[in-house]
């Protein structure tokens, strides 16, 4: 019998193998985008489904055909602000110069952060603007609100979100808009493209099989799971970067350029019999993303503006129809 081929598993590209810090991602990089806006959204994994869509893309080779995506469902619940950071420039980088709360916080921050009586924000903001000439970015600090989500808790995330256009524009902005609710519509589009920042599922301690795709040994030989050789006798020592059984997955990862396919706010569309495994019923907002998103359901994701300025696929696609069919 011959022997089945298949790709690796694992991925030598990131190293070291570290576990995540949180239980959702830091975004590092953002895209450089002229509207001032935010530039991030935050949902939570519900689960996964299937759209029928009519292809009307003019270079696709199912033109004018119905095709079936794969779609994974996120729960996004409006966002509010927590406070504004102002960074100056310094020696080695940026700083934070100044931060500045919001007035209207929720009482549920009091689970993750203690709060300060006085949060006169608006005040303390005007403060800043003589000092324009030596703030080079302006970032919010913005928190998601579970409770009016099927997650099922009441602890806020908090995540840094950075903003578009220049200083004079965004500083402005935050002065309209620092009490503001922000729902998932006023971020992202249908027919885009977005990044995914996340983090994995853990899988606990695995071994050479299944954390790196190692084969198994010769048939001629004991079929024992292990790398036949640790390494040469000189130097005497197991070099860096050889693959061995150890802890696998809460990495934090970026999945680029996933294909927006719907965004909506009438739950009836997307709620199927018996509702989601392991999440219930979609209570809010949601966006319905082309494929897979890696971590379990309930795990909080990161959506940013691609940056690899990717097309989405526009207004080309129509959907006719969304799976109601019990996923138990």
């Amino acid at each position: 019998m011959p022997r089945a081929s298949k790709p690796r598993s694992g991925s030598k590209q990131f190293w070291p193998r570290v576990k995540a810090e949180k239980m959702y991602a830091n975004v590092r990089s953002w895209a450089k985008v002229n509207t001032t806006n935010l530039l991030g959204f935050a949902g939570y994994k519900v689960g996964m489904t299937h759209v029928s869509l009519l292809d009307n893309r003019p270079t696709s080779m199912t033109k004018g055909t119905t095709i079936s995506w794969p779609v994974t469902v996120l729960e996004c619940a409006p966002l509010k602000i927590l406070s504004v950071r102002f960074y100056q420039k310094l020696g080695y980088g940026s700083g934070v110069l100044g931060e500045v709360l919001a007035g209207n916080l929720d009482k549920s921050l009091v689970r993750k952060i203690s709060l300060p009586k006085n949060k006169d924000g608006l005040k303390k903001i005007s403060d800043f603007e003589s000092k324009l000439k030596d703030i080079i970015n302006i970032k919010v600090l913005v928190y998601t609100q579970p409770k009016k989500t099927g997650v099922g808790k009441k602890t806020p995330e908090i995540f840094e979100c950075a903003l578009g256009g220049d200083i004079t524009s965004g500083f402005n902005w935050i002065k309209e808009n620092i009490n503001k609710e922000f729902r998932l519509s006023d971020v992202l589009k249908t027919g885009t493209k977005v990044d995914l920042h996340l983090v994995t599922k853990g899988k606990g301690f695995q071994g050479l099989i299944k954390r790196f795709g190692t084969a198994l040994r010769s048939h001629k030989s004991e079929k024992v799971r292990r790398s036949a050789v640790m390494g040469s006798v000189i130097p005497g020592k197991v070099l860096v970067g050889h693959n061995m059984a150890g802890r696998m997955g809460m990495h934090m990862r970026t999945e680029y350029n996933k294909d927006v396919v719907m965004i909506d706010s009438d739950v009836k569309k997307i709620n199927p019999r018996g509702g989601f495994i392991h999440y219930g019923n979609v209570k809010s907002d949601y966006i319905l993303v082309k494929g897979s998103v890696g971590g379990p359901a309930k795990r909080l994701v990161i959506l940013t503006p691609t940056i690899r300025n990717k097309k989405g696929v526009g207004d080309a696609m129509q959907i006719q129809n969304i799976s109601l069919e019990s996923k138990q």
